[in-house]
Order: structure tokens, then C-alpha cells, then sequence
């Protein structure tokens, strides 16, 4: 249980990116492919997206891509994870377009860890490891044997992923694929330029592929790149995460599930850990008084009846995504308290929902800094 003073507004992070043996030092960007196409076949790129919390009319925050190794675990960059944390609340998309209109599925993350030699100045080991909620039927990124992969100065690799892709025709929010040439190797990176595309902003964490002679594997995930996606971007290899980080996690069976609360009766039930919560509820101690189960970008409430917008739940209720998809995963949700009237200043009153100017502003202050996210 988490024993904090809430605030409905989000605490962010700082964010960063890098590989060991001191890499080239590179200024970092998220982004769409450059010079890419699309990449319909590459169904196991994911996306990594803030946890959704309103049914309807709420923008999507696209944060990092991703591969998927395993069912149900997907690969991607630890600085992925600094605007919300280790325990902040994620969503993967699987599909070809997020944006603007989502065609695919989302399924929810309940694990992430990063790899325990991160460092954010740096970018060595920056990579993370995410669970999901339910095991996919998409086929998984094929892992290289460690020791047996031959990168070398000009060997061909395709990257892919949904970020920018420096044409206003051509929005982020698609995954797409495009070749770059390695310019660089050490034992835990490297580094590859345009051969002709680049990735950028939104494509870190997601797969660089290499071929092995008789097929395609995940040599690396992309961590950083110059600022204007043009030159160069650097990758963490996968063998380099094998012993120590991907082959453990694949081993750890995944938690037993435990009882949880109701979530009609969320107001009247109490919590100790996150665990006793549904659907990936946090649960959050209000100045020490017994916890009780919520998302962090809404207050205390119940989930009640299925729903497909606001207007079906009252007045002081709204349409609340309990899960990311499903017949019962929009909810009615009724705050354990009534917000108080609004002021009559002539202004807007707004329902609750998510915190999101401090997010964008982060985000902002990341693509100027250069971090490929």
C-alpha cells in the first residue's frame, strides 16, 4: 500500500537514455520511422501508452514502442518508464495504427523492472522489461543465441516502430519499418545510421532486426539518437540482456492472484496492498487513513454498471475504463464523495480525469533535450 498525501495530479520523472563501454555520446529523441514504410508484417512491435482512464474524449499519450519476447512480455527502454515509474500505470497497443483512431487491441501492463545497470546518463542497459495482464497470440520476436550474433560496420538492420516521422503528411502513431547500416559495435551496443531511414522521437524501446542467415531476430531495442533523426542512433543489444535480465524474468512465473475487492463496492472496502485491488488498481493511503483501491488520475469511487459515455452514469458519475477492453471494461464510476458545486466565475467546471498538461509539458521538454523516447 502506498502511504501518500494523493493529489489527482501525476508525479512525473526525469528521463533519459544509453549502452556500457561508453557507447558514442549521442543526444537522444522518442519519434515515427524516417524514410520508413509501413510495416503490417511486424505485428509483435507494440506501443507503450498511459493507461487509459476516460471512455470517451480522451487523447492517447503514446510514451515509448516496444518488442514482444514472450506472450506475455514485452521488451523496451527503461527511460521509457521515467514519467510514471516502475509502478505507473501502462497500457501496450497491438496493432498497425494507435493514432489518430486506434486499430488493434491494448492490454494492460501489471509488471514493469528495469534493468538493475541502467544508467540514465549514460544509456547502458537501458531497458526494461514489461508483463502484461493476458498472454497474446502474436508470434514473438525471435531472441538471438547469445555469442553466436555477427555484427559487424555495414551490416544492413531494420528498425521499427510508431513514432515521428519528420513529414506533416505522415503523423506518428503508425508502425512503421525502415533500414539503417551499423556504423558501430561493442559488447552491449550499437550504433547505426540511414541506409536510407532513421529512427526517432517514439521509436525507443522498440525492435532492431538483424538477420541471423536463416531469419530475422531482435538484435537490440533502440535508446537514443541525434536530435534531428538524421545521423545516428544507438541500440542496446539483446544478447547483452540475456543472462543477467530477459532469461530470468522468462523463468519467474508470474505472481499468483490473490481475492480482490469488489469493484461496486470500492468506497466500502478497504486495502492493504495493490494487490487486493482489481484490474491493476492502485492502493493509496489518504494522510493515513485505511487505504482504498483507484487510478491514480481519478479520486476514491465505485465502478457500477457498464457504460458507453458520461451521460449514462449520472450526474456526478462518469464512463471509466476498469479494463482495457471488454464487454464490462467501460464502467460507470461514482466518486465516494460528491465533488463540491463549481464556483459560479463564469468559467468551466471539469469531471475528473487525467493530469495530463503536466505530462505533455515533460514530454515537450524531452524532445527539446533530445531524448528519443
Amino acid at each position: 500500500m502506498r502511504a501518500v498525501r494523493f493529489s489527482l495530479l501525476l508525479v512525473l520523472g526525469s528521463t533519459g537514455c544509453t549502452p556500457a563501454e561508453a557507447p558514442p555520446s549521442l543526444r537522444t529523441v522518442p519519434q515515427q520511422v524516417v524514410n520508413g514504410t509501413d510495416a503490417p508484417g511486424d505485428e509483435a512491435t507494440v506501443a507503450l501508452v498511459a493507461r487509459r482512464t476516460r471512455c470517451t474524449a480522451e487523447p492517447l499519450t503514446l510514451l515509448c514502442s516496444g518488442a514482444l519476447i514472450a506472450p506475455d512480455v514485452v521488451l523496451t527502454a527503461a527511460h521509457c518508464l521515467n514519467v510514471f515509474g516502475t509502478e505507473g500505470p501502462y497500457e501496450v497497443f497491438l496493432g498497425p495504427q494507435l493514432l489518430p483512431e486506434p486499430q488493434g487491441r491494448f492490454v494492460r501492463v501489471t509488471q514493469a523492472v528495469r534493468h538493475p545497470g541502467y544508467e540514465p546518463q549514460s544509456h547502458t542497459f537501458d531497458a526494461a522489461l514489461l508483463r502484461l495482464a493476458t498472454p497474446v497470440s502474436t508470434v514473438p520476436f525471435a531472441l538471438p543465441t547469445p555469442g553466436t550474433l555477427s555484427l559487424a560496420v555495414g551490416t544492413a538492420v531494420r528498425a521499427v516502430g510508431f513514432g515521428d516521422t519528420r513529414e506533416a503528411d505522415r503523423p506518428p502513431g503508425r508502425r512503421r519499418q525502415g533500414t539503417l547500416a551499423i556504423q558501430e559495435v561493442s559488447a552491449n551496443a550499437f550504433r547505426a545510421g540511414p541506409s536510407p531511414a532513421m529512427s526517432c522521437v517514439g521509436d525507443s524501446g522498440g525492435p532492431v532486426l538483424v538477420s541471423d542467415g536463416a531469419r530475422e531476430v531482435l538484435a537490440g531495442i533502440t535508446v537514443s539518437g541525434d536530435i534531428a533523426c538524421r545521423t545516428e542512433a544507438l541500440q542496446v543489444r539483446t544478447e547483452a540482456l540475456w543472462e543477467s535480465f530477459i532469461q530470468p524474468f522468462l523463468r519467474a512465473a508470474p505472481e499468483p492472484s490473490r481475492p480482490t475487492r469488489a469493484p461496486e463496492a470500492l468506497c466500502q472496502e478497504t486495502c492493504a496492498q495493490d494487490a487486493d485491488c482489481p484490474s491493476g488498481l492502485t492502493c493509496v493511503s489518504l494522510d493515513g487513513t485505511p487505504g482504498h483501491c483507484l487510478l491514480p488520475a481519478l479520486q476514491e469511487g465505485n465502478y457500477g454498471e457498464a457504460c458507453t459515455d458520461d451521460a449514462t452514469c449520472g450526474v456526478n458519475g462518469l464512463c471509466a475504463r476498469l479494463e482495457p477492453e471488454g464487454e464490462a471494461a467501460c464502467r460507470c464510476f461514482t466518486p465516494c464523495e460528491a465533488p463540491p458545486p463549481p464556483e459560479k466565475t463564469g468559467g468551466c467546471a471539469s469531471v475528473p480525469g487525467p493530469a495530463l498538461l503536466g505530462l505533455l509539458g515533460l514530454l515537450t521538454l524531452r524532445w527539446r533535450k533530445g531524448l528519443r523516447g
